[in-house]
């Protein structure tokens, strides 16, 4: 149960959580309220790669280090942190990037960012060149924080020597500890899900009375439902070979080509819509507010969600089976498909997770590129609020977090599977 309620927080729109606690209280307005607010909504985009990472590693290892004398706190530092590592880097370096592109929260808490100022100069003033500028430094900021990381990482691989058994981390327990641990958990469930379900359960008893069209909530449900599948089979599937090259074969091309798609997410989301506008009108007319354009923004955005989370996965497993298939005659691609792929199973359902979940909650880009007459949960519920009518937008809001919340139940419930099945 807990895997699972730790992970729902992400199925929260971050507008949504800072609209929840502004109306409360106003002492989240500013500095302390943006990071209460992100820090509640986007702990799970660390979670999930360290997750699967420790899911798939090999429970042996701290056995054998108990076996030569060394403490639970020792074999956390010496053997099982530096394994995470990566994981935990990768999922900080993508919260990192989404705080410096993020705008709805923070417009909301007023708190005003590089992302804020940037809406304001395209959304009210129009003014292209002060954008521009404000671009270029959120651009060197992700460059320094991609640096940072790439120092950090550093090149260890993480993976076994030999397939190793199938078997599970046996239950740590926590003996006094267990009633500080749960009150923990339920403190971070409260706060991460407690306010923002309550929040949408006041505004619809008390828009009951609201009338809100059937048809349209559907409908919108649907667009959201088909936008967020594309999304991340897209992602996820431009991520693999990226993943794959920046891993089994690190040069200074691949690193480059790697930390090159991390760029687009140090971008607001109206920006790279923007970008995307100017292309399509210039040079394709034909895609200009078109779902395969609004698909191609959302895997641009994401592609560094699924990226983290399947090169996390790939530094376990050993680079030795792929040649052991290889010098059996197999070709390339079937030692990808039938050695490597199974393998990389708690990575995919990681990235197509992220992805999906960014994507049924994106709303600045969305907004921009949608085709006339589309409108997804994220966006009608930012209309219905624009205009104050709160009654309205709680549906909405409560089943953009249905959908969101169910598929990240049963991708969390593969990944337990498939981390089971790879160990």
């Amino acid at each position: 149960m807990w895997r699972v309620l730790v992970v729902l927080p992400v199925a929260i729109p971050e507008f949504v959580s800072g609209y929840s606690w502004v109306s409360l209280t106003s002492a989240v307005y500013g500095f302390g309220g943006a990071v209460l607010i992100s820090t509640l909504s986007l702990y799970p985009l660390v979670y999930l790669p360290v997750a699967a990472m420790l899911r798939g590693r090999d429970p042996a290892q701290d056995q054998v280090a108990r076996s030569l004398g060394l403490g639970p706190g020792a074999v956390f530092r010496r053997v099982t942190l530096p394994q995470i590592r990566p994981a935990v880097l990768g999922g900080a370096l993508i919260v990192g990037l989404h705080l410096l592109g993020e705008y709805g929260a923070f417009a909301i808490v007023r708190y005003p960012t590089f992302a804020t100022e940037i809406f304001t100069e395209y959304n009210l003033g129009f003014d292209p060149g002060a954008a521009a500028l404000l671009s270029v430094v959120l651009i060197v900021l992700c460059v320094a924080l991609l640096g940072g990381e790439t120092r950090l990482t550093g090149a260890a691989r993480q993976a076994r020597i030999g397939g190793g058994a199938s078997r599970q981390a046996p239950p740590v327990p926590l003996g006094r500890l267990t009633a500080p641990v749960l009150a923990g958990f339920v403190g971070l469930a409260t706060l991460a899900l407690g306010v923002p379900i309550g929040s949408l359960g006041y505004w619809l008893i008390r828009g009951g009375s609201t009338t809100l069209p059937p048809a349209s909530i559907w409908a919108a449900a649907g667009y959201t439902l088909t936008l967020g599948a594309a999304a991340a089979a897209a992602a996820t599937l431009l991520a693999l070979p990226v993943a794959l090259l920046a891993v089994r074969h690190r040069g200074r091309l691949t690193v480059l080509l790697e930390r090159s798609t991390y760029l687009a997410r140090a971008l607001p989301g109206v920006v790279v819509a923007l970008a995307l506008v100017f292309f399509a009108l210039h040079y394709l007319p034909i895609v200009y507010q078109s779902a395969p354009l609004l698909v191609l923004a959302y895997a641009v955005l994401f592609l560094p969600l699924a990226l983290i989370a399947l090169r996390a996965t790939l530094t376990q497993i050993p680079p030795g089976l792929a040649e052991m298939g290889r010098s059996l005659g197999r070709p390339p691609i079937s030692v990808l498909v039938r050695v490597t792929l199974p393998l990389l199973g708690p990575g995919l359902a990681a990235a197509a997770a992220l992805v999906f979940l960014s994507t049924t909650t994106e709303l600045t880009a969305t907004l921009l590129l949608r085709p006339t007459g589309l409108q997804t949960l994220a966006t009608q519920f930012w209309v219905y609020t624009s205009g104050l009518a709160y009654g309205a937008a709680a549906p909405y809001a409560a089943l953009m977090v249905a959908v969101s919340a169910l598929p990240t139940y049963l991708l969390t419930r593969r990944i337990d599977s498939l981390s089971t099945t790879a160990t």
